[in-house]
Order: C-alpha cells, then sequence, then structure tokens
C-alpha cells in the first residue's frame, strides 16, 4: 500500500503534532504557531492544492500567526501572572537594620537576616548604627539605603 495523494495531508497533520508537542516543551509559542501553519497545509493538501500551494500556505499562515496572535497570545498571558519579584529585585523597599555607621563611602546593614555592604545617596546625611532603613535600589552587591521617616507617637 503505497502513500498516494490522499494521504498526504497526514505528513503535515503528524508535523503539526510533532510541532505542539515540542512546543509544550519550550513554550515559547513559536512551534505552535508553525503548526497551525502546518494545518493550513494540510487542508490544501486535502483540498486538492498543489505542493507549492500547499508551502504558500504553510508559510503564509505561519507568518500571520507568528506576527499577530503569538504577541498578543504572550502580552494576555504574562498579564495574568503575578509578577513576582526574585534575587536582589526583591529586596528593594525592604526595611534593614545599620549595623554600621553608613555614609556614601559605605556601611553595612542587616537585610533579611543577612549582613550586606550598604551606602547612602551621594550627600545624603550619615546613618547611625541601630537605625531602621529602607533599600533604595541595589547597586551591584550594595544596598543603597535612606532612613526611614521619623515616626511620631500620636496622642491628645
Amino acid at each position: 500500500m503505497g502513500t498516494g495523494v490522499e494521504m498526504d495531508w497526514l505528513w503535515w497533520v503528524g508535523a503539526a503534532l510533532l510541532l505542539a508537542l515540542v512546543e509544550i516543551i519550550s513554550l515559547d509559542l513559536v512551534l505552535i504557531m508553525l503548526a497551525g501553519g502546518s494545518l493550513a497545509a494540510a487542508g490544501v493538501n486535502a483540498a486538492g492544492g498543489p505542493l507549492w500551494l500547499q508551502i504558500v500556505a504553510f508559510a503564509v499562515v505561519s507568518a500571520v500567526l507568528l506576527l499577530t496572535l503569538r504577541p498578543w497570545l504572550l502580552r494576555h498571558l504574562r498579564s495574568r501572572v503575578p509578577l513576582t519579584e526574585t534575587n536582589v529585585a526583591a529586596h528593594v523597599g525592604r526595611t534593614a537594620l545599620a549595623v554600621d555607621r553608613v555614609s556614601e563611602f559605605g556601611g553595612r546593614v542587616k537585610l533579611v537576616g543577612e549582613v550586606w555592604t550598604a551606602r547612602t545617596e551621594p550627600d545624603a546625611p550619615q546613618i547611625p548604627v541601630g537605625t531602621e532603613v529602607r533599600v533604595v535600589r541595589i547597586d551591584g552587591a550594595t544596598a543603597v539605603v535612606a532612613p526611614l521617616p521619623a515616626q511620631h507617637p500620636t496622642g491628645s
């Protein structure tokens, strides 16, 4: 039993399935767009279209999906995933405790149980030992900090 023209569409469907399976591993939404192009080529073949038209259908549908549907899907998927900051970005905004005097030239703070080198912004006042500070940003392996605003007790 040889492969006739009536069965050639199965090659395109097989390619689409293979691309979809590999997409599960990559999760980049590129291969699934190519799988859509393969399905379009399978449809052209099933309708009796010549090989050149199948290839054109594959290329055009894949390109349209890559340029239109993929960016929309990526935006949509990313908007539903909450942003979880990791590594040093997660420390920005946290409070720390000055374990040494901190100036624009250096110092040390205890941040999340670890001692970090720290400094203030240029021209900022020195921060004495024992002062609570807020991490403004991380510059390399140095926490740039600022003192917390003074909190005054409320009362009558």
